[in-house]
C-alpha cells in the first residue's frame, strides 16, 4: 500500500483534537487517509484529500458524540466497504472490537490489509452478509450502517446482531417522514425502540446530517434474520 498524504496537516490535527485522539491515533488516522487517497485498490470514488478528510474521516468520527458509541465494547459495521466508519472508529476506540461485515471479497481483502497496515489488532473482517452471519447473533453493543439501505431494512439487518441494551446507529442525510415511519413500524416488530435522530455537523460545510439511533429493548423474534435478500424485497416497515 502506498501512502502520500498531502500537506494540510493542521486541519487533520484539528480533527483529531476535536475527538481527543492521541498522537498514535492521529498517525493511524493520517495513514488511513493516505491509503484512501493513493491506493488504487481502495474501493472508494472519493480521492480528493479534503473530501477524504471530510466525507470519510470526519463523517465517521462524528459518531463519537454519541455516548452509545463511546461506551461500546463490541461494534459491527455493516456494508463496511472501504472501512468507513468502522476503521476510524476502531482507531478512536482502541478498547473496542470492531467487526467489518462486507459481502464483496475484494473489499474485504482491502480492509484486512489496511487494518494490518495500521496495526489494528481489534479489527476483524467478516466476508458475508448480516442475514447469514450466525456467529454474530446477539453479540454487539453497537451496529453501525452508513449508506447501506433504507432504515427499516437496516433495522432488520442489525436487530438480531444486537444484545439487549445495544444500539443501531445509522448515518442519514435529510430527515424523511415516510422513511422514519417505515422504520418505526419495523422497529416495533424487531424489539427496537427509536430515539430522536441526532443532528450532527461532521465538518463546517455539512448540512442536514443525522445519526439515527435505535435501542434494542426486547428480544428479536426467532424468525429473524429472514433469509438472504428478503429484507430488501419485503421490508417490514412497508408490509
Amino acid at each position: 500500500m502506498t501512502e502520500a498524504w498531502p500537506s494540510f496537516e493542521p486541519s487533520l490535527s484539528a480533527l483529531a483534537a476535536r475527538f481527543g485522539l492521541t498522537e498514535r491515533q492521529t498517525e493511524q488516522l493520517r495513514r488511513f487517509a493516505a491509503i484512501l487517497v493513493s491506493d488504487e485498490l481502495a474501493p472508494t470514488t472519493v480521492r480528493d484529500p479534503v473530501r477524504v478528510r471530510d466525507d470519510h474521516l470526519a463523517d465517521a468520527l462524528v459518531a463519537l458524540e454519541l455516548p452509545v458509541i463511546r461506551q461500546a465494547g463490541a461494534i459491527a459495521d455493516l456494508g463496511a466497504g472501504a472501512g468507513v466508519p468502522g476503521i476510524p472508529l476502531a482507531i478512536a476506540l482502541p478498547g473496542a472490537t470492531v467487526s467489518l461485515v462486507e459481502g464483496n471479497g475484494r473489499k474485504c481483502e482491502f480492509m484486512a490489509a489496511t487494518a494490518d497496515a495500521l496495526g489494528l489488532g481489534s479489527v476483524a473482517v467478516i466476508h458475508g452478509r448480516a442475514e447469514t452471519w450466525t456467529d454474530g447473533l446477539g453479540r454487539f453493543d453497537v451496529v453501525t450502517a452508513r449508506a447501506l439501505a433504507p432504515l427499516d431494512v437496516v433495522a432488520e439487518y442489525a436487530a438480531p446482531l444486537l444484545r439487549i441494551g445495544g444500539a443501531l446507529v445509522a448515518w442519514r442525510g435529510v430527515r424523511e417522514p415516510q422513511v422514519e415511519a417505515d422504520a418505526l413500524r419495523a422497529a416495533g416488530i424487531l424489539g427496537l425502540s427509536i430515539a430522536e435522530p441526532v443532528r450532527v455537523q461532521p465538518y463546517k460545510e455539512a448540512e442536514n446530517r443525522h445519526l439515527h439511533v435505535m435501542l434494542k429493548v426486547s428480544e428479536t423474534p426467532s424468525r429473524f434474520p429472514r433469509r438472504d435478500g428478503v429484507a430488501r424485497k419485503r421490508p417490514l416497515g412497508r408490509a
